[in-house]
């Protein structure tokens, strides 16, 4: 989808036409959750501090988020491509792989399903979308970011590799800016230059991903559009506004976030035998600490004693923190045998 929050915001607000918008507070410490094309012309965009984006553009109109209208029209979307293929495998609320090499409508050109999808999608929504296609899922990504907004582009084949030659480093969809630094100060600005480097050059600079990177820049992705994706973690954070600098406010909002992330595992009927803690401090370093643990946590209870061990272990005294974050992974599916604590909330 093209700007999909900002154009739901443009969509439902007419007066917001035509004007930059941005999903998110003009708070010190906001930050853009999706920006208009209208603001993106003055370099304002996702994951950019608000404060930055308003100096970029004294006009820029923030919107506070709706993020249950955005699901509802994501599920609207989804909806449509599952009227074409069950092979859907959703990457966010708006954007996923479609495999359509066999699809419902028994249509011949994966271009034509394709340009179907989003005419019915713009009917229905009034949103415009931009599609990528190819024969596998690195190329399709790449082609659904040329021809935006509403556009469409085809890689074909025999024009794969030269594509890809191409391309600047930072473009390749699983480097980012960090990465993409590097590898410029090697001398690879280009994909040309990437697919000069032998495997071992390759795993050298990306370790495991090295392979994969080796394959794609020659055009081969062997990876399967997976319907249901395997969920690898639970997790939820929060950035504040003021920084955390006494353990009262730290431990409140830890409990805040484990009951988020307990209420998931619950929802989704998982446990999980691994918590690991985020915090970020003002300067802005960041620490992890991770902890496995033998019994799956399968309480909130379990959930809390590892994660108050870890806070209490961490050293933060004379520190202030901006953000702090809790997550569960190596989950498993709930075994109904298991015994579970009964949970009780306490009130002061």
């Amino acid at each position: 989808m093209d700007a999909f929050y900002a154009s739901i915001e443009q969509r439902d607000f007419p007066e917001l036409r035509g004007k930059p918008v941005v999903v998110g507070r003009a708070v010190p410490r906001g930050v853009v959750a999706a920006a208009s094309y209208e603001a993106r012309r003055f370099g304002v965009y996702s994951a950019m501090p608000s404060l930055i984006a308003q100096r970029k553009c004294p006009d820029l109109i923030f919107q506070p988020h709706r993020f249950r209208v955005y699901e509802a029209v994501s599920q609207q979307i989804h909806s449509i491509f599952h009227e074409y293929t069950d092979l859907v495998e959703p990457l966010s609320l708006d954007e996923a792989f479609l495999d359509v090499t066999v699809n419902k409508k028994g249509m011949t050109s994966a271009t034509q399903v394709a340009l179907e999808i989003k005419r019915h999608i713009r009917e229905e929504t009034h949103l415009t979308a931009s599609a990528g296609v190819s024969y596998n899922k690195f190329l399709a990504k790449m082609a659904s970011d040329v021809k935006k907004p509403d556009g469409i582009f085809v890689i074909e084949p025999h024009q794969a590799v030269a594509f890809l030659q191409a391309l600047d480093i930072g473009k390749f969809y699983g480097i980012g800016e960090v990465t993409a630094d590097k590898l410029r100060k090697m001398g690879i600005r280009k994909g040309l230059d990437l697919y000069a480097l032998n495997l071992d050059a390759m795993i050298k600079i990306f370790g495991k991903r090295g392979i994969f990177f080796y394959d794609i820049v020659r055009g081969v992705d062997r990876r399967k559009v997976e319907p249901e994706r395997i969920r690898k973690s639970i997790s939820a954070e929060n950035t504040f506004e003021i920084d955390l600098t006494t353990r009262f406010a730290i431990i409140t909002e830890l409990y805040h976030l484990e009951k988020r992330v307990f209420a998931e595992m619950q929802e989704l009927d998982q446990t999980a035998k691994t918590v690991t803690l985020k915090i970020r401090f003002n300067d802005f370093q960041t620490l992890t600490r991770s902890r496995t643990v033998g019994k799956p946590i399968n309480s909130y209870h379990d959930l809390q004693l590892v994660s108050r061990s870890l806070i209490n272990e961490a050293p933060i005294e004379g520190k202030g923190i901006r953000l702090l974050g809790i997550g569960v992974s190596n989950l498993h599916d709930n075994n109904p045998d298991e015994p579970k604590q009964l949970e009780l909330d306490l009130m002061w």
